[in-house]
């Protein structure tokens, strides 16, 4: 998609215009998100419902897609970039099991919570 883009984007080869009007398309696929979870809430009562949460799915996926295109148009290295990051995600959010050769803690040394009298 990303080299679609570049041999049909309007903006001849003006890398820092392209990547900065990328990066401006993210917001607007952003707002896409928010304009939809308003009319799937029917928070604008002058409009009511106006989408349904499939549309939010698709301006979410609309947002990964924007994000990773302007990804590759900053770096040709955007899939390590992404994987590298991803990784730094996952290791901060899940916890890693414990490794063979790491002594398990003994339940003498685990803290106890007592029940409330």
């Amino acid at each position: 998609m990303w080299a679609w883009l570049e041999a049909h984007h309007p903006l001849g080869s003006d890398p820092d215009r392209t990547l900065l009007l990328r990066l401006l398309k993210l917001s607007e696929e952003a707002g896409e998100v928010a304009q939809a979870v308003i009319g799937v809430t029917g928070y604008n009562p002058r409009k009511g419902v106006t989408h349904t949460w499939q549309d939010v799915e698709a301006e979410l996926c609309d947002v990964a897609i924007t994000a990773l295109i302007a990804l590759r148009t900053l770096t040709p290295e955007a899939r390590t970039v992404f994987a590298r990051h991803l990784a730094r995600v996952r290791d901060r959010c899940m916890p890693q099991p414990a490794r063979p050769d790491t002594p398990a803690a003994s339940p003498a040394a685990s803290p106890t919570v007592s029940a409330p009298s």
